[in-house]
């Protein structure tokens, strides 16, 4: 079966310890070591965290012998904030709405009855 690339990105950012990696590779690029400091888990258990990012196309990886960096890549989080967008614009909308409604109220009474 195959998957969308938003569909395999969401999956991937659905775990807590993704997003903290990510996190932590938007300040630069770190290795599997550095990566795994903050978590009390093997560098096993990192690894396979990182292959689901890598494999989302979240991440890569440096290729220089047994010094393999990891380096976040963006493109998959801007596909994600494309498909927010239109959620975004309705909640915008949502507020500004409110805000004018609000406004109404403010005209009346200010007791709260009505003119």
């Amino acid at each position: 079966m195959q998957t969308d690339k938003l569909s395999v990105t969401l999956s991937a950012l659905a775990d807590p310890t993704r997003r903290g990696i990510l996190a932590r590779l938007a300040t630069g690029e770190a290795t599997v070591k550095e990566l795994a400091e903050p978590y009390d888990m093997s560098l096993a258990a990192v690894s396979k965290h990182l292959k689901v990012l890598e494999g989302a196309g979240l991440i890569s990886r440096g290729k220089d012998a047994q010094y393999r960096p990891c380096k976040l890549e963006a493109g998959p989080l801007r596909d994600v904030d494309g498909w927010l967008e239109s959620y975004r614009r309705f909640w915008e909308e949502s507020l500004d709405q409110l805000e004018v409604y609000l406004a109404e109220l403010q005209k009346g009474d200010p007791d709260g009855t009505p003119n």
